[in-house]
């Protein structure tokens, strides 16, 4: 990345260290023979897959399969019927955790990432348990159109404009593992470098990230590893180094 492309280290934001993790050999989170869907229609199919402390698994694939069924499985929104997630040392087994995850993950949704009856503001510490905004300051310096909304409802932003708010408020809770569900959909390329920038900052101090990924100049800027899937499966896997954009788009139909 150009130097003109790339945010400075002046802008970035100087975030606090991952919770419970010091080592990149580390594993952050792994699931084994993961199987998941709704209702009696298994989406996913023995799902395998491991991410380092410090590192980001970027999860590709054509529309409709399964890509956003793993993420909410590995964070618990739909329970597992088979296979094992192990986050934090902590192990989730068939029917999904027992209890919500104690400050393990993050995660940044898709679809409806934003409550667009709140205020910007509203949205970005509706978890924190405080109204204050010092935790954001930095984040403002490289989003400045988050300061610039604070009293606009979140509806009111445009698509890419939600994505960064969403995106603002995962990485602020600090978590050890973050799951990013598309965050660079309808986003600008100048902000998706910024999106970039922070992530591998992140990383840098211990944060795990599960990246869903259309954008395969953004997974390229991100990823460590890929896991391309099909029809629920996975179809390819391997690191960065291994895996080159043509073995991606070959499985993408492109």
């Amino acid at each position: 990345m150009s130097e003109k492309a790339a945010v400075g280290n002046e802008d970035l934001v100087e975030q606090p260290p991952a919770v419970g993790y010091s080592h990149r050999d580390r594993t952050a989170l792994e699931f084994r023979g993961l199987t998941a869907g709704y209702n009696e229609t298994m989406v996913i199919h023995d799902l395998e897959g491991k991410i380092a402390v410090g590192e980001s698994l970027c999860v590709v694939g054509r529309n409709g399969v399964g890509k956003t069924t793993l993420v909410k499985t590995l964070f618990g929104t739909i329970q597992q019927q088979r296979g094992e997630i192990v986050a934090d040392g902590k192990a989730s087994a068939s029917g999904g955790w027992s209890k919500p995850r104690p400050r393990r993950m993050s995660y940044c949704p898709q679809e409806r990432p934003v409550f667009d009856g709140l205020t910007v503001h509203d949205n970005l510490t509706l978890m924190s348990g405080s109204r204050k905004l010092d935790v954001f300051e930095p984040f403002f310096a490289v989003f400045p159109i988050l300061a610039d909304r604070l009293r606009q409802q979140a509806g009111t932003l445009s698509g890419g404009e939600k994505k960064i708010l969403a995106f603002t408020r995962t990485l602020s809770e600090g978590r050890p593992i973050v799951l990013l569900d598309e965050p660079s959909e309808g986003v600008q390329w100048e902000n998706i470098l910024k999106m970039a920038e922070l992530i591998n900052s992140w990383k840098q101090r211990g944060t795990a990230f599960v990246v869903v990924e259309q954008n395969l100049a953004f997974a390229n800027l991100v990823a460590d590893s890929y896991l391309v899937m099909d029809q629920g499966t996975v179809v390819l896997t391997g690191t960065r180094a291994q895996i080159s954009r043509a073995d991606i788009v070959e499985h993408l139909h492109i």
